[in-house]
C-alpha cells in the first residue's frame, strides 16, 4: 500500500488541466452578459498574494479557490448572497485560481505536509477528484455526516467525490455534452439546426464539408494536444481508456480506435481546426471562425459573452460513433464539486453554507442557470419552471430542459483512477495520428505509459 501510496503522489505531481475543447481554463473567460465579473476585491488574480493564503481569519468568513468568472465565480457570489439572508455577517473572499494551478499548490502542500496554504473551500474537477482523495488524504474533510443530504443529488454525480464509502465533495455543475451552432451560418449554407440532430460523425463530417465549402467556416474548433473531443467521443459508445479492474484498455480497445479514426478525419477534412490555447478556442466561437461547437453544457457561458450574437445559436445533441455498439448522441464533458479542506478552521460554517446553497437552495440554481448555463445536480431544481422557460439566445428553445434530458441518457463510462495519466497519452497518441503515425502502434505506446505510471 505504501508504495501505491507513493507512486500515486509521483504520478499526481504531473496532473495537468483537462483545459482544452472541454473544461475551462480559469482566468481567461470574460462574464456572461448578465453574469457581473467578480471584482477585484472578491476574485484577486491567481498570483496574487491572496492566493497563497490559508483559511481565511474571520470567524465568519470563509475563503475559496475556483477559477472561472462567468461561471463558478459567479455561482459563488450569488450563493454568498443567498446565504446572507440568514446570516447578514457572512462573507467570501472568493480567489480566482485557475484548476491547473489548484491541482499544484494541492500537491505541493499535501507531498510537503503544511497544508497551511490551502484555503477552507476548493473546486475539484470531478474526474480529478478520487485521486486526490486517495493521494492525499490528509488535505480533504469527510463530508459524510456533515449535514448535506446527498439523496437530493444524481447518483453518478455523487460517485465522482466518494471513496471507500464516504463522501468528500458537494456536487455543483452538470457537464452534459451539447453541440451548438450557429444558425446564420448553418442557414448559409442550406442547412438547419434539424439536420444535425440524431447524426453520426460520418454524417457531420459530409455536411461541416459543405459548410466550410459554402462559408469559409469550419464547424468545430479544438485545443492542440488535447483530448476532449477524443473522451467525449468514446463515452458517447460507453467505452473507457480503463477495464472493469481498473487496467488500462487501449490496445485492444475497438471504440477507442474508431475514434481516434474519427477525429483525424475531422483534422483532415477541415471541418475541425486546432488552435493553440484556450483563449483561441473561445475566441473562435465568439468571433465567428467557426460555425459550432461540441461541449460540456457549461460552455454556454463563455458563448454568450458574444451578446451580439443573441438569437443566432442553437442546441443539440452530439454526432454518435458510426460502428460502435453502444453508440448514443449523448456524453459527458467536465462538471465540477466543492471541496472542503482540512485546513478549514470553520467546518461547521463551511458545512452549513454548502447545505444551504449548493446542497438545499432551488432560489439559487433558479438565479444562476439563465446567465451561467450551470444546469443544476441538485435533483429539487430540475422540477423548476425555470429550466422549462424559453432562452432568447438560443433562439427562444427551453435549452435548459433540452440539456436535463439529455444528461439522463448518457452511458455511464469507468474512469479510473489513472484518468489523467491515460487522457495526456491519448493526447499524444492523436496528435501523432494526426501527424500521420500508425494508430496501433501509439495505442500501444499511450497503454505502455500508463502502465508505467502505475507502476506495473
Amino acid at each position: 500500500m505504501k508504495k501505491k501510496v507513493m507512486v500515486l503522489l509521483l504520478t499526481a505531481a504531473m496532473v495537468v488541466s483537462a483545459i482544452g475543447c472541454g473544461s475551462k481554463a480559469a482566468d481567461t473567460t470574460a462574464p456572461a452578459a448578465e453574469a457581473p465579473a467578480a471584482d477585484a476585491a472578491e476574485a484577486p488574480a491567481a498570483d496574487d498574494a491572496a492566493a497563497d493564503t490559508a483559511a481565511a481569519g474571520g470567524d465568519n468568513t470563509l475563503t475559496v479557490w475556483c477559477w472561472d468568472p462567468a461561471f463558478n465565480i459567479y455561482a459563488m457570489q450569488e450563493a454568498e448572497k443567498v446565504y446572507q439572508k440568514t446570516n447578514p455577517d457572512f462573507k467570501l473572499n472568493i480567489v480566482e485560481t485557475p484548476w491547473e494551478d489548484i491541482q499544484t499548490k494541492l500537491t505541493t502542500a499535501a507531498s510537503s505536509g503544511d497544508l497551511s496554504s490551502m484555503p477552507d473551500i476548493m473546486l475539484m474537477q470531478d474526474n480529478a477528484f478520487q485521486k486526490n482523495v486517495i493521494s492525499f488524504p490528509d488535505a480533504f474533510t469527510d463530508l459524510t455526516a456533515s449535514g448535506i443530504d446527498y439523496s437530493q443529488f444524481g447518483a453518478s454525480k455523487v460517485a465522482y467525490s466518494v471513496v471507500d464509502g464516504k463522501n468528500y465533495g458537494v456536487p455543483f455543475d452538470n457537464g452534459a455534452v451539447i453541440a451548438c451552432y450557429r444558425t446564420d451560418v448553418l442557414e448559409e449554407a442550406g442547412f438547419t439546426a434539424a439536420d444535425f440532430t440524431d447524426i453520426t460523425w460520418s454524417d457531420y463530417i459530409a455536411k461541416g464539408k459543405e459548410v466550410l465549402a459554402k462559408t469559409g467556416k469550419p464547424l468545430l474548433s479544438c485545443q492542440a494536444g488535447e483530448s476532449d473531443v477524443i473522451m467525449m467521443m468514446l463515452q458517447s459508445a460507453g467505452s473507457s481508456l480503463f477495464d472493469a479492474e481498473g487496467n488500462p484498455s487501449m490496445v485492444d480497445n475497438a471504440v477507442l480506435k474508431e475514434v481516434m479514426q474519427t477525429y483525424a478525419e475531422l483534422v483532415q477534412s477541415g471541418v475541425l481546426i486546432e488552435v493553440n490555447d484556450w483563449d483561441q478556442y473561445v475566441g473562435s466561437i465568439t468571433n465567428s471562425t467557426v460555425a459550432g461547437t461540441i461541449n460540456g453544457c457549461w460552455i454556454m457561458a463563455s458563448i454568450q459573452t458574444a451578446a451580439d450574437q443573441s438569437g443566432k445559436w442553437a442546441i443539440t445533441d452530439m454526432p454518435k460513433l458510426d460502428k460502435a455498439s453502444g453508440a448514443t448522441n449523448y456524453s459527458n464533458n467536465g462538471g465540477s464539486s466543492w471541496a472542503v479542506t482540512s485546513n478549514c478552521k470553520n467546518t461547521d460554517l463551511a458545512f452549513d453554507f454548502l447545505a444551504k446553497t449548493f446542497a438545499g437552495s432551488v432560489e439559487f440554481y433558479e438565479t444562476i442557470l439563465p446567465s451561467s448555463g450551470a444546469l443544476a445536480t441538485y435533483l429539487p431544481a430540475a422540477d423548476s419552471t425555470v429550466y422549462a422557460e424559453p432562452q432568447e439566445f438560443f433562439g427562444g428553445e427551453p435549452v435548459f430542459a433540452q440539456i436535463t434530458e439529455f444528461a439522463g441518457k448518457i452511458p455511464t463510462n469507468n474512469t479510473g483512477v489513472y484518468y489523467y495519466e491515460a487522457r495526456d497519452a491519448v493526447a499524444v497518441a492523436i496528435t501523432n495520428v494526426v501527424a500521420g503515425a500508425d494508430i496501433d502502434a501509439e495505442l500501444k505506446t499511450a497503454e505502455d505509459t500508463v502502465n508505467f505510471a502505475m507502476g506495473k
